[in-house]
């Protein structure tokens, strides 16, 4: 006679029952199927994770995030999530001075309609981005200059009446002076001196 400790250690040993039958095989799939469920969900959850990380890095959402990302400011609208970060890379890059490099004074007749000649002598001044550019300006100012007369020959003395008439001119003698330099960066034109008589 088989006693109840040796009858399990049999069961136990090789699976079988002190009879010959079988009933460590479900025990065996059960083992079997908890394994497969731990590994899903384990795997599971860090496959999600990785395929969200690489689509809002794909579709761009990680770009002000992710450190050595430069923002294009000249895409940024009002409203877009960069527009605050933009304002506050102008205004530090504003509040380093650039170059200044001086425009010849200029004396112009301005278009009067009457027999009566006004003339407008200006003195400005143009900052540069990079002083490395200095010397490269400085070749095209008969460039520049030619550009400016142009413009100014043109006016009349009530363009220039008011603040509004001034910022005008200041807003196309800055278009006028970054089509004659293309490849400089130019970042304002500066007045230094203006007088009309």
């Amino acid at each position: 006679m088989v006693s109840d400790t040796e009858d399990t250690a049999l069961e136990n040993a090789d699976g079988l029952s002190a009879d010959g039958t079988s009933q460590g095989l479900g025990a065996a799939e059960e083992a079997g199927g908890f394994k497969a469920k731990k590994i899903i969900l384990i795997v599971l959850p860090i496959l999600i994770l990785l395929g969200g990380g690489a689509g809002a890095y794909f579709m761009g959402y990680l770009d002000g995030v992710l450190p050595g990302h430069e923002i294009d400011c000249q895409a940024v609208q009002e409203g877009d999530d960069e527009y605050e970060a933009c304002l506050k890379k102008l205004a530090e890059a504003d509040s380093v001075p650039g170059v200044f490099v001086d425009v010849p004074d200029m004396v112009v007749n301005l278009n009067t309609s009457g027999r009566q000649r006004s003339y407008l002598k200006i003195v400005l001044k143009v900052e540069l981005e990079k002083a490395a550019d200095q010397a490269r300006f400085e070749l095209v100012m008969p460039r520049v200059v030619d550009q400016f007369q142009t413009y100014l020959r043109e006016l009349r003395p009530d363009d220039l009446r008011g603040s509004s008439g001034l910022y005008r001119m200041k807003i196309e003698l800055l278009n006028r002076v970054r089509a004659a330099t293309p490849d400089i960066a130019v970042r304002d034109v500066l007045f230094q001196e203006m007088m009309m008589q």
